[in-house]
């Protein structure tokens, strides 16, 4: 009992620092419509010649017929460095993307031939605006073989590697840092 009263009053007081006030969060200057971002006074502003190389690994699948949240995240990394200096030809992101997540990829088509929330895919388009400006979505093999995704499933752009193990260990020789969150 005493536990359950530490557990209850700790996700009480957790709860007021979690909310955060998103009013003052913009997206542009790469995804106009996504990819929220704060604009920050930096003690350190970034370096004119910075290149970032950045993996994000996804697993988890969009939320009720929402954008993924693990591919809105890397959105924002590109906005946030784009609005702060950082030439956008000189950010490369790649999204290794397994789980549940590979559905999230899935043309209208295949989305609705799944019988998944929806006619067609409620993130595609921003997959497609961020396939556009070169950001690539690498879908573990072997995730898409136990959920019966073929490579004509997936959005015209969409990669498939051997595996999410093999797809980290080839961007990590190519020079790509893996988001630690």
């Amino acid at each position: 009992m005493k536990t359950m009263l530490c557990l209850i009053a700790a996700s009480l007081l957790a709860a007021p620092a979690a909310a955060q006030d998103r009013s003052t969060f913009t997206t542009g200057p790469v995804f106009e419509d996504f990819g929220p971002h704060a604009q920050v006074e930096q003690t350190q502003p970034l370096p004119a010649d910075l290149a970032l190389r950045h993996s994000f690994d996804v697993a988890a699948a969009a939320e009720d017929g929402r954008f993924n949240r693990g591919f809105e995240s890397a959105a924002r990394f590109i906005n946030m460095h784009s609005a702060n200096g950082v030439n956008p030809d000189r950010i490369d992101v790649a999204l290794v993307v397994h789980g549940r997540a590979v559905q999230d990829l899935l043309t209208d088509e295949a989305w609705a031939a799944r019988d998944l929330e929806g006619d067609a895919n409620p993130g595609g388009d921003h997959v497609r605006a961020m396939l556009d400006a070169g950001v690539r979505f690498i879908v573990c093999g072997q995730s898409a073989t136990g959920l019966g995704v073929a490579n004509e499933d997936l959005i015209p752009g969409v990669e498939m590697a051997l595996s999410a193990m093999t797809a980290h260990a080839l961007l990590q020789q190519q020079g790509y840092t893996v988001n630690p969150f």
